[in-house]
């Protein structure tokens, strides 16, 4: 699966069940690339600074991410969570 395809089948997975998971708690989050199967997305909103970020981020969606599209090897916030 190339790069494209991968952000493509993400893409449907964010809008469906990601965005609307992270907007119950005042958040949101973007995928800003895929690059060689890894996933980098930053949170946004009250994700942004959270303590359960990166459970969230590891646990949460790159379990998520990794079911419905195998070819994801990892998933990396990119968020700057300074606030």
């Amino acid at each position: 699966m190339t790069d494209k395809e991968i952000l493509d089948a993400l893409e449907i997975i964010m809008d469906t069940e990601v965005t609307p998971a992270l907007a119950s708690h005042g958040g949101g989050g973007e995928i800003t690339k895929v690059e060689d199967g890894v996933v980098y997305i930053e949170l946004e909103g009250g994700c942004k600074g959270c303590p359960g970020a990166r459970m969230t981020m590891k646990n949460g969606i790159e379990t998520m991410f990794k079911e419905h599209v195998p070819s994801v090897k990892e998933v990396v916030d990119v968020t700057d969570h300074d606030l």
